[in-house]
């Protein structure tokens, strides 16, 4: 009996010091996991309203959530007197190493991250970065997804576009085709122009404003070259590229104007004997 009374006694005690420990660290628990999920469903709610990546929304939602959780845990622990020094120092340990490992990674999810927010591009943006042309296909945490003109796909880690240059062709809306003919030196520079002109005022991609541009950029050894420059919409780029060159080569043939080409004029002096 008296073990038994011992028993009860010891359990009395242990009732009396933690009892009120673990019911306030229980409705530290419960009021702490409802903030939580409040504070996760307000950041989902900001983030939304910015028009974020709905991707970039759902990662760090449940980044915050899951760290807040992790903290409310710990503390949780500690209240009720379990030691938590040693496992936070475990759990610094640890993310340190995971952090050491996943550099790389965690680089390119940064990236991805200030792509999403600040937007310096989006899908359907024509963009140069890294090296590579193309139409912005996906935009992922860690990646970004580019279709060449030549219908390839490119992977692009976002730590290294975040961190190196991008020429977007779109966000102005309209892009400059650099072209340039050659006529002959006999060949009338005005009235070249003025075939030019008609072309690219009559093509139905090209823009009116700014106005297409020709003009005498460089004489050439066997031609005077001239800048055609035509402003069109990114997506109308290589259209307007190809029907100008086209349709610019048989009017200025029709306009009797005459387009060189690179020759080599070989003359033999008669007093000189030929080898063979």
């Amino acid at each position: 009996m008296e073990k038994y009374q011992d028993l009860v006694d010891k359990a009395l005690e242990l009732i009396l010091v933690y009892g009120p420990k673990v019911v306030l660290a229980l409705l530290v628990l419960i009021i702490g996991l409802w903030v939580i999920n409040r504070l996760t469903k307000i950041t989902r709610k900001v983030m939304t309203g910015r028009n974020v990546n709905i991707s970039l929304i759902s990662f760090v939602s449940s980044l915050v959530n899951i760290g807040l959780k992790a903290l409310l845990l710990v503390s949780v622990a500690g209240m009720i007197g379990i030691q938590t020094t040693s496992f936070i120092a475990v759990l610094g340990a640890a993310g340190l190493a995971i952090g050491l490992a996943l550099q790389g990674t965690l680089a390119n999810f940064a990236g991805g991250v200030m792509i999403l927010i600040f937007k310096p591009y989006k899908v359907g943006d024509l963009i140069k970065a890294q090296g590579h042309l193309g139409v912005v296909k996906e935009i992922h945490i860690f990646v970004t997804i580019l279709l060449s003109p030549e219908s390839k796909t490119i992977i692009i880690p976002n730590g290294a576009i975040s961190n190196g240059d991008i020429t977007n062709y779109t966000t102005e809306g309209k892009i400059r085709v650099d072209m340039t003919f050659g006529i002959s030196y006999a060949s009338n520079i005005k009235t070249a122009k003025d075939i030019l002109l008609k072309e690219l005022t009559s093509h139905p991609l090209v823009l009116k404003d700014p106005a297409p541009f020709v003009g005498v950029s460089e004489l050439g050894d066997s031609s005077v070259n001239l800048a055609v420059r035509p402003y069109t919409k990114p997506q109308d780029y290589w259209t307007v590229y190809f029907d100008v060159y086209e349709s610019g080569k048989i009017a200025l043939e029709q306009g009797g104007i005459t387009i060189p080409f690179p020759q080599v004029d070989v003359h033999f002096d008669k007093g000189v004997a030929v080898p063979g």
